[in-house]
């Protein structure tokens, strides 16, 4: 797990940095003293500005705002009438702020920041011109990142590229083609310079050309786009993936969690137990889930932890799962376990190691089912959302003495060991592995019309899941989600995907039970998030909204 930590605060003084290289074991920490603005920045210190720029990316992926809500696989807790704007897009407003725009703009203003120092404030020596330029490659690269976050959902954004030296009310939305065409060169400017093996936790140039192929596939679909950019997207995508074969791990292998810095990944989000607390923020563990501390039997500091969303798969999504497939007993727990004594549930006593609640895979008929009720909750497939499901027999266990009115197998693969609650984990955040760099080819071989390429992509990420080699004759969109849903469930940004291949209405009022129950989806607003209302204010001569909003 880890490395990248050096918390820094570039500021009149600076304390200490601390850079985190592995579980449980650390670089040296470096202390500055008698250090001033003025001479700070040098060339041994400037690296400092570009590990603040790795923190800062955590922002990013600690904020899951817009990602999965109103899709296909990830849907309310609520009633299957209740209203919830970002699931339903009824009622979806602009709201005052949002972390995705905020967390994406602090990694901008920070990569100008370094940049721009790098550029004019360090006195670099003709031997160490390298570092500059590999510095300088970081940054442009994350900022690139950060700005195609941003245009995913909004569009065209303001595209500032200078170090913020004052405020400003006269900021400006550049158009969405001029947003993709400067990530575009942002990045192919920083891949000559980034290495090829970095130091673990910063972005490599396969991590870069993965991204940059979403990218260029992303722009295939727009009205902008360019002639080859399906077959340019496919062949960063071939060199993204290198000589690496996933098949070397298994599914289960890649989400073991002594095994986080693994040849899978392309880039992480790094956190660890450094005894800093800003070292352990994640909460992807409290995703999709429901509150297993209100259980009986299961203490507030359970193995699962405590839910930080009101989002739950959808029951099409635990239907994609077909009995060979080894990803769902990564992905999700189908059974609860007891972690504290001295509870019953009617005349069944609860002993630490109990089950508590079972979600079979299939039907369980009537007898079983009996029996099984009388020593723990039992949730059929068809009964994941809310409500409580009728009353069966004389047993122990009744769905009236359940206080949780909804029940669905929760998420496994983003379990942590060292975490509080929500909040406080250390696990680190998968951003791009090469598994998901295989669908990507898979997507963009199948639009240059390549179907033997695309097939050969999306086989090899079936192939480790199940063992067949040859699962796929023919290759549509459809299935290339279905399979991206199976690999990447809560790591891919769902909504993004959907969008960018024209399907998001189409899945949503299929597969998302809200939506289809009573959804408000209108593609001419919401394939478009609106800007907050801030934003707007900060700027009000020059800022413009989103259409509808």
């Amino acid at each position: 797990m880890k490395i990248l930590h050096k918390t820094k605060h570039i500021l009149a003084l600076i304390a200490f940095s601390v850079l985190l290289n592995a579980c449980d074991s650390y670089i040296e920490e470096d202390v500055y003293s008698n250090i001033t603005a003025e001479n700070f920045l040098t060339e041994d210190t400037a690296d400092q500005l570009i590990i603040g720029l790795y923190t800062s990316m955590r922002g990013v992926y600690n904020n899951h705002s817009y990602q999965f809500a109103g899709t296909d696989v990830f849907t309310s807790k609520g009633e299957i009438f209740s209203f919830s704007a970002e699931n339903d897009y009824n009622s979806f407003n602009a709201p005052q702020t949002n972390g995705l725009w905020n967390s994406n703009y602090n990694v901008i203003s920070k990569a100008n920041t370094a940049i721009n120092r790098y550029e004019i404030e360090v006195d670099w020596s003709e031997s160490r011109l390298g570092e500059k330029a590999y510095g300088i490659a970081q940054a442009r690269a994350l900022r690139a990142m950060s700005f195609f976050y941003l245009a995913q959902q909004y569009g065209g954004v303001v595209l500032d590229l200078e170090e913020p030296q004052s405020i400003r009310n006269d900021y400006t939305r550049s158009t969405e083609e001029e947003t993709y065409s400067l990530i575009i060169s942002e990045l192919e400017a920083a891949i000559p310079n980034l290495q090829a093996d970095p130091e673990t936790g910063r972005i490599s140039k396969r991590a870069a050309q993965h991204v940059l192929a979403e990218v260029y596939l992303t722009r295939a679909y727009k009205s902008f786009a360019g002639s080859n950019d399906f077959q340019t997207a496919a062949d960063l995508a071939v060199q993204a993936i290198g000589s690496y074969d996933i098949r070397s791990q298994s599914f289960a292998q890649v989400f073991d969690y002594d095994n986080q810095v693994n040849p899978e990944i392309l880039f992480a989000a790094q956190w660890g137990n450094t005894g800093f607390v800003q070292d352990r923020g994640n909460n992807k563990h409290s995703l999709f889930m429901i509150g297993v501390e209100q259980l009986p039997g299961i203490s507030r500091n359970n193995l699962y932890g405590k839910s930080g969303d009101n989002l739950m798969p959808t029951p099409y999504f635990y239907s994609l799962f077909e009995d060979n497939d080894t990803r769902e007993n990564v992905t999700v727990h189908r059974v609860l376990y007891a972690d504290e004594p001295g509870f019953s549930v009617g005349a069944d006593e609860i002993a630490v190691g109990d089950t508590i609640m079972y979600f079979p895979k299939e039907a369980v008929d009537m007898t079983d089912l009996v029996d099984k009720l009388d020593r723990y909750w039992v949730y059929q497939p068809d009964q994941y959302l809310f409500g409580r499901p009728a009353e069966v027999g004389d047993v122990n266990y009744k769905y009236e003495l359940n206080p949780i009115l909804t029940n669905f197998p929760i998420f496994k693969k983003f379990d942590d060991e060292i975490f509080q609650e929500e909040g406080l984990g250390a696990r680190d955040t998968y951003v791009y592995r090469v598994a998901g760099t295989h669908l990507l080819a898979a997507e963009a071989f199948l639009g240059t019309g390549n179907t033997a390429q695309a097939l050969f992509h999306l086989n090899r990420v079936r192939e480790r899941a199940t063992g067949v080699a040859d699962h796929y004759s023919t290759i549509d969109l459809d299935v290339i989600l279905a399979e991206r849903a199976l690999e990447l469930a809560g790591e891919e940004n769902r909504w993004a995907v959907l969008k960018r291949m024209g399907k998001l209405e189409e899945r949503i009022n299929l597969y998302n039970p809200h939506v289809v129950d009573h959804g408000a989806f209108d593609a001419t607003k919401h394939l478009l998030r609106p800007i907050p209302v801030k934003e707007l204010e900060l700027s009000p001569g020059t800022m413009v909204q989103n259409p509808k909003y």
